[in-house]
């Protein structure tokens, strides 16, 4: 099973997403995504998935950093990604918060280990924004 993120960068900001559930994530900051549906490819479901939380449309991009194994056979594929409409604002639809964070403030952030992994490649993409 595929999970896609999105890398959203806006003005040299990358936008992460606080967890609001499950408690053991809650608190905990990811990029946003999700599952990719049976027949749906990875651009649309990543597509699909931040209009769900974030409530804004993107464009995506291409692939950031390497696949992610993740527990119970599953891979974590990350997108760069740009909002479609620059002046939108994403919103927490589905999480706690939501927060524009420079290069020099990525690190600072309490990281799901799966996004934790990808920190060089994100410093990466937000260096060449």
């Amino acid at each position: 099973m595929v999970i896609v993120g999105a890398a959203i960068v806006r003005s040299g900001l990358l936008l992460a997403q606080q967890r609001s559930f499950p408690e053991d994530a809650a608190g905990k900051w990811e990029l946003p995504g999700g599952r990719v549906e049976p027949g749906e490819s990875e651009v649309d479901a990543l597509a699909r998935e931040c209009h769900e939380e974030l409530a804004v449309r993107i464009e995506v991009a291409d692939r950031v950093g390497a696949d992610v194994d993740l527990p119970r056979a599953k891979v974590l594929r990350i997108y760069a990604a740009t909002l479609a409409d620059p002046r939108a604002e994403p919103r927490p639809v589905e999480h706690a918060a939501v927060r524009w964070v420079p290069a020099d403030g990525i690190d600072a952030l309490d990281w799901l280990p799966a996004d934790r992994v990808l920190l060089p490649a994100l410093h990466a993409l937000l260096l060449a924004a």
